[in-house]
């Protein structure tokens, strides 16, 4: 029975998503819960993306790693926002 309750839990923060990439800006991504569906996103932030291309189709859970983003903070925009801009790396000043 523990074992279910523990599966229930963290199917519950499982988060299936998309991923365009911005062509106008380089290392610039947005997570979506829709493909092709920018709906949630404001019209100011996809005019300053400019054309979107799809990446891939992602499950997330809070485990899992992701290159530069924490996974369990993307699932929170996601679920509250409808989407996540992930920002290119910023560039070390020296």
């Amino acid at each position: 029975m523990v074992k279910i309750a523990v599966l229930i839990r963290k199917l519950l923060y499982l988060m299936h998503c998309f991923i365009y990439k911005s062509l106008k800006k380089d290392y610039l991504y947005l997570y979506i819960v829709k493909r092709d569906d920018f709906s949630k996103v404001p019209d100011a932030l996809v005019n300053s993306l400019g054309k979107m291309e799809f990446v891939m189709d992602l499950t997330l859970s809070p485990e899992r790693k992701l290159a530069r983003e924490d996974a369990g903070k993307v699932i929170e925009s996601l679920k509250e926002q409808g989407f996540f801009v992930q920002l290119p790396p910023q560039k070390e000043t020296q």
